[in-house]
């Protein structure tokens, strides 16, 4: 157990970087899908009005 203690020590920074890269994946993710389905939703409307 000593040795994860050690190993996160070290490497914190590490660690800290890869968790905010996970979050930022996720909110790049998250803003793709928005995108796409603001579109499907602008197209409907526009074939509504016609």
């Amino acid at each position: 157990m000593e040795g994860l203690y050690l190993f996160l020590e070290k490497n914190s920074i590490y660690i800290v970087m890869i968790i905010v890269l996970i979050v930022w994946a996720g909110v790049f993710l998250y803003n793709l899908k928005l995108d796409k389905r603001l579109k499907f939703i602008e197209k409907e409307m526009k074939e509504g009005k016609k």
